[in-house]
């Protein structure tokens, strides 16, 4: 089931909202946990019944583990949980991957019938390994198999993040004022939620046919030119940005509903003047499980600036690899090892020469060379295969030459200066010209220019972080209650064109 779709909005959530306040305001609080497992794993199971069973076994095993590694916090039954369920992901993520990258290699007609990826596979394994090493060093316990499901299957994160912590959760629904209904988490947690089914529906949506189009283009072996390559790569870079932000801000938004508050995963990550400040910024609970669980237990920073390097570069072909059995997602993931790499060395260089002064203009000039690694990366993270990924390339550093769409005629004498530089003028298929300039220059300065959503609800998410002015902070105010209202109404009439989440796929 989708968080923008018509039967989550108008029956699911307020079903689920209404019975759990109903039950649990006359005192039932266990009753109410059980009723709000029952409504996850139905949201679950809508979208594929088949995956229920593997849900449930993989929580069975994780709890008996987790009560084992709870009472005798023995290393090898830590070992045994975390291999199983990197096994369970590995079998039905990568088993087709491993047996064609076999098959070509070896030149073998090996191959395995196609293994249907269970939805949000990748989001509960995780969650559950970084609950077994938590047992394992007596940071979380528990001793209900309801409350566990709770943890593992609460709706709002169970099916693309953020990757929680059991303390983090847990202790929570511990909490009697969530169990009736209150007026403030309400009115937080639907002002959260409206702002990102905006950024999904209103913006990533409408990007999403501008991607689309340049990138089967190039999967059909079809030459992109300058422009037309920039325009499709700059506007999936935008539509993934929304899509994940809205998908962040609708998680947390619905958690807020019940009165719980979610880790924040996403923090305006395009404004990040390096590739070390972007990845504290995007999906940033799984950048957290990857340096808690991956980079340090490899040695983190310290046993030498080599072996750091290293770690830093086999976590992120990991983290890539985490993302989708495929070798465009390997590079994708040893492209941000090797920015890694560079800024950790750049930043030692400037400690050791004592460049320590920064200005406007170097970080501007730093956030926009951030921006375009990050674009330029995600090309292989988008691409069907190899192939695909280079041709885009081809057309971004200008290979397949420089084409305006038209006469030139509107530019005048200028026309004849730009035709000197090597720009023509022509009919082009994918890139519309100023119209298209524009529209990626207003989504390119909202992104950096405009707060977060943390930052309009300072107040309520992240009290004392935010610089911005308290004028334009959200309030539960007639005023806001009805510019959001109005944003609410014109996302749902767009309801007609519903699409998955882009992280849906992970």
């Amino acid at each position: 089931m989708l968080f923008n779709s018509f039967e989550f909005i108008f029956v699911f959530l307020p079903v689920t909202l209404l019975v759990f306040w109903r039950i649990g305001g006359i005192g039932h609080h266990r009753a109410a946990i059980a009723w709000l497992v029952g409504a996850s794993l139905f949201f679950y199971a809508w979208w594929s019944p088949a995956y229920l069973g593997l849900i449930l076994a993989s929580m069975l095993f994780n709890y008996a583990v987790g009560v084992a590694l709870g009472s005798r916090p023995h290393k090898g039954l830590l070992v045994f949980g975390v291999t199983a369920n990197l096994a369970l992901l590995g079998y039905y993520k990568y088993a087709n991957f491993f047996a064609s990258t076999v098959s070509d290699l070896g030149g073998l007609n090996w191959h395995l019938e196609h293994i249907v990826l269970p939805l949000a596979i990748s989001f509960f394994t995780f969650q559950q390994i970084a609950y077994l090493v938590d047992a394992w060093k007596g940071e979380a316990r528990e001793y209900s198999f309801l409350h566990y499901c709770l943890f593992v299957v609460f709706f709002p994160q169970l099916i693309a993040g953020p990757i929680v912590h059991h303390r983090e959760m847990l202790p929570q629904f511990a909490q009697p004022n969530v169990y009736r209904m209150n007026h403030g988490f309400l009115a937080l947690g639907l002002s959260i939620f409206t702002i990102g089914l905006f950024k999904k529906v209103v913006l990533a949506d409408n990007l999403a046919p501008y991607a689309s189009e340049a990138f089967a283009a190039v999967a059909r072996g079809t030459p992109l030119t300058f422009f037309e390559a920039w325009r499709g790569t700059l506007a999936y870079s935008f539509q993934l940005y929304f899509d994940f932000s809205g998908y962040s801000d609708m998680a947390i938004g619905l958690a807020a509903m019940f009165g719980i508050r979610l880790p924040l995963n996403f923090a305006s990550p395009y404004k990040a003047t390096s590739i070390i400040e972007f990845w504290k910024r995007w999906h940033m609970t799984l950048s957290r499980f990857l340096r808690d669980y991956l980079y340090f237990p490899l040695g983190g920073n310290r046993k030498g600036p080599v072996r750091r390097y290293l770690n830093l570069l086999l976590t992120m072909v990991l983290g890539g690899l985490w993302h989708g059995a495929a070798w465009t997602f390997v590079a994708w993931g040893t492209l941000h090892g090797i920015f890694l790499i560079i800024n950790h060395a750049w930043r030692a260089l400037r400690k050791r020469l004592g460049w320590s002064g920064d200005s406007a203009l170097g970080d501007w000039t730093a956030r926009v060379l951030t921006f375009l690694c990050v674009a330029l990366a995600w090309v292989f993270f988008r691409a069907a295969d190899f192939d695909s990924a280079m041709r885009m390339m081809q057309g971004l550093f200008g290979l397949n030459g420089f084409v305006w769409p038209g006469s030139g005629a509107e530019f005048g004498i200028v026309g004849l200066w730009l035709f000197d530089m090597g720009i023509q003028f022509a009919d082009t298929d994918y890139f519309k010209g100023g119209r298209d300039v524009l529209i990626m220059g207003l989504l390119l300065t909202f992104v950096w220019r405009a707060p977060n959503t943390q930052e309009f609800m300072a107040d309520h998410l992240a009290p004392g972080t935010d610089k911005t002015p308290p004028t334009i902070r959200w309030r539960p105010t007639r005023a806001w209650a009805m510019l959001l209202s109005g944003a609410a109404l014109f996302s749902v009439l767009r309801l007609s064109q519903v699409s998955e989440f882009l992280y849906f796929q992970f």
